[in-house]
């Protein structure tokens, strides 16, 4: 279906390629190591496909990897992060 996570930390996103040349995409603003997750965007011919769901699971498991924690502040990854208590140790003390 699609390849591995990206990070790329020098347009400040992580990038889930779909293989039909499109990718899903998590954008962010970093201060003090907190990622502060500002906009979830699936292209609309992956919407409803778990694409999103997959997007949002990968990065929150790279930021775990890096040690660092996360803000969700788009309605999705707020949603997410709600549904899903595995994730906890990642958000930042009152995300």
């Amino acid at each position: 279906m699609t390849a591995s996570l990206i990070h790329d930390a020098s347009h400040h996103r992580f990038e889930l390629p779909l293989g039909d040349g499109t990718a899903a995409v998590v954008s962010y603003r970093e201060r003090d190591g907190v990622l502060f997750l500002d906009h979830t965007e699936v292209p609309p011919a992956h919407e409803g496909k778990g694409v999103g769901s997959r997007l949002a699971r990968e990065t929150f498991a790279a930021i775990r990897a890096d040690g660092k924690k996360a803000v969700p502040l788009c309605s999705f990854l707020v949603r997410y992060a709600a549904r899903h208590p595995e994730i906890a140790d990642v958000l930042a003390s009152g995300a």
